[in-house]
C-alpha cells in the first residue's frame, strides 16, 4: 500500500526513497544552483564542487523524489515541469537560510564572489534602455546574466527562480509577485520623409485622419498588429484594417526597416527619439492624448537573499526617472 505523501518537501514526488524523509538540504541547494545556471558545470564553479559530484547529488535527489527534474542536453540541462514547480517551493525558504547563514548558495571557506543577478526582459528595452543604465555597475563589480523575452514566459520562469527580475510589459497578476512601476512607453506614428511627404504629413493626417495611409505598406513585428491595432482603438477610435506588408520580431528590426522607407509603423518614442531628433523619421500624429503602456519591475521572492539584486533593483528604479 502507497503511503499518503507529506506536507513537506517528501510529499512533492509520487514516492520518496526513504518514505517521510525529507530531502537533504545540500542536494536541494544543488538542484537550485543547477535550476538557476542551466547546466551541471556552471552550477560545479558556482557551488565551489566537482561537476561529478553535481551529477552524483542531482541523481541521489531524483531517486528520493522519484522524479526526473532534468533532461540533459548537448549543452547544459532542461528542467523538467516537476522541477520548475519544485524550484518554486524551495527557492525562498533556501535563500532565506542562506542569508540568515551568511553566504549565498555553494558558500565555502573561501570567500566567493557575489552570485550573478538574473535579470530578464523585452529585447529592445533591455538592449536600448536598461544595460547602458546599469554600465557602471557591472564596471563596479556587479555580475549580470540577462535573457529577452516576452512577458508572460519570463513571468513563468521568474515564479521557477530562474530569474532574480524581470521587467514586465504588464503588472503581474496576483499577490505572489512585488513589483513596482519603472516606466511609461509612450507610442508614436511614425515613417521616413518621403512617406509622409507622400501623405501629405501630419498636418493632413490630423485633417482627414488615419484613411490617409491607405496603401502606405505597414511594417510591424507580429501578425496580429498588437501596436498598431491599440494606437489606432486609443487614438483614431476605430479598428485597423489590412495587413502588414513586413513582419520583424523585434521592434530594432522594425525601427530599421522604416527608417529605410518601407512604410510605416508604430513604436515606442524612447527606441526612436534618435531619429525623429535627426529628421530620419518624422512623427505621423502628435494626438493630445497618446498612448501608454507602463512597464513594471518584478522581484522575485528570495531574491533578496543576494544584495547586488538590491543594488541592481534600486539603481533601476532611479535611471528610470529620466526615461
Amino acid at each position: 500500500m502507497r503511503n499518503k505523501e507529506s506536507n513537506g518537501l517528501a510529499g512533492l514526488g509520487r514516492t520518496a526513497a526513504v518514505p517521510g524523509r525529507p530531502a537533504d538540504l545540500n542536494l536541494l541547494r544543488t538542484f537550485l544552483a543547477v535550476h538557476r545556471s542551466g547546466s551541471f558545470t556552471a552550477a560545479a564553479r558556482l557551488l565551489g564542487l566537482s561537476q561529478p559530484t553535481v551529477t552524483t547529488q542531482i541523481r541521489s535527489l531524483e531517486r528520493q523524489l522519484g522524479r526526473e527534474l532534468f533532461e540533459r542536453l548537448p549543452r547544459g540541462v532542461a528542467a523538467s515541469p516537476f522541477a520548475d514547480e519544485l524550484a518554486t517551493r524551495v527557492d525562498a525558504p533556501l535563500d532565506a537560510l542562506a542569508a540568515v547563514a551568511g553566504g549565498g548558495l555553494g558558500s565555502t571557506d573561501e570567500e566567493l564572489p557575489a552570485e550573478p543577478v538574473h535579470l530578464a526582459g523585452p529585447a529592445e528595452a533591455m538592449c536600448v534602455q536598461v544595460l547602458p543604465a546599469l554600465a557602471s555597475l557591472v564596471a563596479d563589480g556587479v555580475r549580470l546574466r540577462v535573457v529577452t523575452g516576452l512577458t508572460d514566459p519570463l513571468l513563468d520562469e521568474l515564479r521557477a527562480g530562474r530569474h532574480d527580475m524581470v521587467i514586465a510589459t504588464a503588472r503581474p497578476r496576483g499577490r505572489a509577485l512585488a513589483s513596482v512601476p519603472l516606466m511609461d512607453e509612450e507610442f508614436v506614428l511614425v515613417a521616413a520623409p518621403v512617406w509622409a511627404a507622400r501623405t501629405g504629413g501630419p498636418a493632413r493626417i490630423a485633417a482627414e485622419g488615419p484613411a490617409v495611409l491607405h496603401g502606405v505598406p505597414l511594417v510591424t513585428y507580429a501578425e496580429d498588429l498588437p501596436i498598431a491595432r491599440r494606437y489606432w482603438r486609443h487614438v483614431f477610435g476605430g479598428r485597423l484594417s489590412g495587413r502588414a506588408a513586413l513582419t520583424v520580431p523585434d521592434l530594432r528590426g522594425v525601427l530599421s526597416a522604416v527608417t529605410a522607407g518601407a512604410g510605416f509603423t508604430v513604436l515606442p518614442r524612447y527606441l526612436c527619439r534618435a531619429e525623429l531628433a535627426s529628421g530620419a523619421l518624422v512623427a505621423l500624429h502628435e494626438p493630445a492624448d497618446p498612448p501608454l503602456n507602463t512597464a513594471y519591475l518584478v522581484q522575485r521572492p528570495g531574491s533578496t537573499a543576494n544584495p547586488d539584486v538590491a543594488r541592481v533593483r534600486d539603481h533601476l528604479v532611479r535611471a528610470a526617472r529620466a526615461w
